[in-house]
């Protein structure tokens, strides 16, 4: 075994590459993490502005993750990685949604397929948020094609029928988005049905007679 240190220091070589590569992606996504919560937040409070300038950060972060594992198949692979880019694509659909603009296909957006949809599936959970605003806000009729989006994404995930090791969970996912869009519907049935009422009730009155007693 006279070649055994050199087998070793080659080994280690290696190892220090793969350990600089994945100590490198796992500060890149968890900086993709946190832009792609704060983009999100943006887009609910309606400052597209300021989402739009993370957005565009946070997907150059995506790209320069993306290419820096891409000789390195383990850390490519691994669950931090495919969040980081799941989450990143969860907000460029909910903000293409949102302002409604056309959802780029994944290789318009720089992303993989399965991370990218997997982030469209939580986009329903991020719609179901924007239509209770919009309820919240007496404005439950602005609310109906966001439904109407969420049963459309709710769908077109569910037509996704692999392996969890192919589709990174989207069936999960899919699952949790049907409970999502189901709750989303009852209570803007309940939402237009209250505005309905009002506006009756408000038509009655103004068709009574004053009271002059």
């Amino acid at each position: 075994m006279a070649q055994l240190d050199g087998i070793c220091a080659a080994v280690r070589t290696e190892f220090d590459r793969v350990d600089e590569a994945r100590e490198e992606a796992l500060a890149t996504s968890r900086r993709i993490i946190r832009n792609a919560a704060t983009t999100i937040k943006h887009v609910h409070r309606r400052e597209f502005a300021e989402a739009a300038a993370l957005l565009a950060e946070t997907k150059q972060m995506a790209a320069e993750l993306i290419a820096g594992v891409a000789g390195f198949p383990t850390i490519a692979g691994a669950g931090f990685v495919q969040d980081a880019l799941k989450e990143c694509a969860e907000a460029l659909i909910l903000t293409a949604v949102v302002r409604g603009e056309d959802v780029p296909l994944p290789a318009e957006a720089g992303l993989p397929p399965a991370p990218y949809l997997n982030g469209m599936a939580e986009v329903v959970g991020e719609l179901r948020r924007h239509v209770l605003d919009l309820i919240r806000e007496e404005d439950p009729a602005r609310a109906e094609p966001v439904l109407s989006t969420m049963d459309d994404i709710y769908h077109a995930i569910m037509s996704f029928d692999y392996p969890d090791a192919v589709s990174l969970g989207l069936r999960h996912r899919a699952d949790a988005a049907r409970g999502l869009v189901e709750r989303t519907r009852g209570d803007l049935t309940n939402a237009l049905q209250a505005a309905r009422l009002e506006r009756r009730l408000a038509d009655l009155r103004a068709r009574l007679p004053e009271d002059t007693s």
